[in-house]
């Protein structure tokens, strides 16, 4: 956890010094997102809440998008993920959202992606997404794998000038 606290800590300084907040939504990270921005002392500066939503059923009651909404975009896409940051910053009042979507493994998941497929996005001032393969199975090096990718993928956002 010691690593990404390190790097979840430049990003509440980057943060609080801005005067912005964050809302994350993961799902294969399990929460170590979040996790990471909590360990930080003085989070409740910038940080606004989030949840681990893995599921449809936690889709349709904790970010409010109903099926309707996500028709022609599935899940573990570049277009999910940002689709779930819009949502859960939209939500919480944001400056920046902050998704995760993939599979943690040893398996990959239903829609075809093998294990350590991972789709991150954010979105604030600047959009973005992006897509890694870690091409292995072992579920906890993924989730924090997919952990640290998320971070470094807000940090980029927020030296974005």
């Amino acid at each position: 956890m010691s690593e990404l606290t390190a790097i979840a800590s430049a990003l509440g300084m980057l943060l609080k010094e801005r005067k912005e907040t964050i809302a994350v939504a993961e799902s294969s990270a399990g929460g170590l997102i979040s996790a990471a921005l909590l360990a930080v002392p003085g989070a409740s500066a910038y940080f606004l809440g989030g949840g681990v939503i893995y599921t449809q059923a936690a889709r349709r009651a904790l970010l409010r998008v109903p099926d309707a909404s996500v028709t022609g975009i599935r899940s573990s896409t570049e277009a999910y993920a940002l689709l779930k940051a819009r949502t859960i910053r939209d939500l919480l009042g944001a400056t920046w959202g902050l998704a995760e979507t993939g599979a943690s493994g040893p398996t990959g998941n239903r829609y075809g992606d093998a294990a350590g497929h991972v789709c991150l996005a954010v979105a604030g001032p600047v959009e973005r997404a992006l897509t890694l393969e870690t091409r292995h199975g072992d579920r906890e090096r993924n989730m924090w794998t997919f952990a640290r990718a998320a971070l470094e993928l807000l940090e980029t956002s927020l030296r974005t000038p």
